[in-house]
């Protein structure tokens, strides 16, 4: 029988262990693991992917992949019951009523195929038994609450209407429509532009303040955690190895892998290649899309994705571009790279790339070659590493059979991977070793240019550092040219000779990065810097600790 618990405590973990099955084979992923959440106050859990910080969280609603998961041993204390022995029934009214959670990544968590008054009227249905239009009443004032816009508008908006920033509001909304007491924010800002993280990090704070809940805060952002949490855990391979007051953790951290992921922010200066000749000129750019309506389908205005802009980019430079989702950055790359339709001059070693056929620019794609945002998504699961990576080769007709294998190996060797993982495939790895993969399929080519779509966002800070250090080094060795496409402002600065701040498809600063991160002049990109580099909250933000 469970000790009651101690009454500033709202949630006590003790012992937690998580093991997962599969046949024969039993993985502990989580090993006793111990904390509390106090009445009111944010506790943060930090740590790398596949720390076991995901899992711990989920384990204190139960949410995980049962019966492949198992709890080996331990309790979680709720309103002195243990949640790991509750029955079903009592915790579905726990679950989105006294305990609610948000998840990474909304777009998933949201069924696209209902309104988004319909996904938090069922909430309200369920808990509170609020139909008709006392429940949409409550809805507007939620969406109000979250910072909708004229959310009498949105009702009826399906999650691919919204944006981001939106989507991962609207999921907000939908956890504190019963008022919890404890809301689990798992990677909440993880796939949302600096601007829109410091929002819903405002957000979060307001509400937490309004409604007197605690957060539980699981993340790998260390600059998040700094500004909003009071105490912290960091886990490591399933075991909670530091844990305190958050001042003390970040100031005097005890722990060598605490230590680790605090100096894990990327940094140093770009690679020292003098610049060498033109080897990308574009001139007044646009990609427009055309908005038609109409039986007849005339084109009444279009949408300004890419609107008129101008670069030119040395050989052996990294130009980084920056901008909130929808600003342009990609659309701005696929259309250099001659993937999507565009207007203007493009100029590849002098030579113009608009106008001229697929068949044409075929040859000259060796030489461009791209990185992605996400390697899962980018290689195919059904070829081995060593035919993903020997792909181009084959296209291109490079080299016999011998010599390609040979060419194989040495990218491998390059971007630090063992050569006979080659034969494996890409879900063995992890995320840092598929972006590794990634680029050694780049680099098999020997390209002059290398666009790079968001190719750390996805990644833990220490494997972001490690991926830009790797970067760096092969632009130093080979002379590569970069188009660094990121909305994070850590990474660009580590990496970029020049800079190019986009915003609704223009150039609104554009220079020297060195410069504009020393002295931005548009006020939109102080406001991205500002978002980027925050300040850790100060004392006034920190609570009171009781007498």
């Amino acid at each position: 029988m469970n000790a009651p618990q101690n009454p500033q405590n709202l949630i006590e973990v003790r012992d937690l262990s998580v093991e997962f099955v599969s046949g024969q084979q039993v993985q502990r992923v989580v090993s006793n693991v111990s904390f509390d959440i106090r009445r009111g106050e944010t506790m943060a859990i930090v740590g790398e992917s596949g720390s076991g910080k995901s899992v711990t969280a989920h384990s204190i609603l139960r949410l995980l992949p049962y019966p492949s998961a198992r709890h080996p041993s331990g309790s979680i204390l709720y309103a002195d019951q243990d949640l790991l022995q509750a029955r079903e029934n009592n915790l579905r009214r726990i679950r989105g009523n006294r305990i609610a959670m948000v998840f990474q990544e909304p777009m998933t968590a949201l069924n696209p195929l209902h309104s988004i008054e319909k996904q938090i009227s069922e909430i309200l249905q369920l808990h509170k038994g609020l139909r008709g239009s006392a429940a949409r009443e409550r809805v507007l004032e939620l969406l109000d609450m979250v910072g909708i816009p004229e959310p009498a508008k949105r009702l009826k908006a399906y999650p691919h209407e919204l944006s981001g920033g939106q989507r991962q509001r609207v999921m907000i909304a939908m956890a504190l429509a019963n008022e919890p007491e404890l809301l689990i924010a798992d990677e909440p800002t993880t796939a949302l532009d600096v601007t829109v993280q410091l929002k819903i990090l405002e957000l979060l704070k307001e509400l937490q303040a309004r409604l007197g809940m605690a957060l539980l805060l699981i993340s790998h952002d260390l600059n998040l955690v700094r500004r909003i949490a009071q105490r912290v855990c960091v886990m490591q391979q399933g075991r909670i190895v530091e844990q305190s007051d958050c001042a003390t953790l970040f100031s005097a951290p005890q722990h060598p892998y605490t230590r680790e992921l605090l100096g894990a922010e990327p940094s140093g200066e770009p690679a020292h290649n003098p610049p060498g000749q033109s080897l990308l000129a574009v001139q007044d750019l646009k990609v427009w899309f055309p908005i038609k309506k109409g039986l007849l389908r005339h084109t009444v205005d279009h949408v300004k994705a890419v609107d008129g802009i101008n670069f030119d980019l040395p050989q052996g430079q990294t130009l980084g571009i920056v901008g909130e989702s929808g600003s342009g950055k990609s659309t701005l790359g696929l259309a250099i790279l001659r993937l999507i339709a565009s207007q203007g001059s493009i100029r590849f070693k002098g030579q113009v790339l608009d106008g001229i056929s697929q068949q044409a620019v075929r040859p000259l794609r060796r030489q461009m070659q791209v990185v992605f945002q996400d390697p899962y998504g980018s290689l195919s699961p059904r070829m081995s590493v060593g035919q993903i990576v020997g792909e181009g080769l084959k296209i291109h007709r490079l080299g016999n059979e011998e010599e390609q294998e040979q060419a194989i190996i040495a990218a491998l060797v390059e971007v630090g991977l063992d050569p006979q993982t080659r034969h494996r495939y890409p879900h063995e790895f992890s995320g840092g070793q598929r972006q590794r993969i990634a680029i050694a399929r780049a680099l098999v080519l020997k390209p002059e240019l290398i666009l790079l779509d968001e190719p750390t966002s996805a990644l833990d800070r220490t494997v972001q550092r490690q991926v830009v250090e790797l970067l760096r080094n092969l632009q130093q060795k080979y002379n590569l040219t970069y188009l660094f496409i990121s909305h994070d402002l850590a990474v660009v600065k580590a990496l970029s000779h020049q800079l190019m701040v986009i915003k609704q498809g223009q150039v609104v600063e554009q220079g020297s990065a060195h410069s504009i991160f020393a002295a931005p002049q548009h006020i939109y990109t102080r406001q991205l810097l500002e978002a980027a580099f925050m300040a850790p909250a100060t004392a006034v933000d920190q609570p009171e600790e009781e007498e």
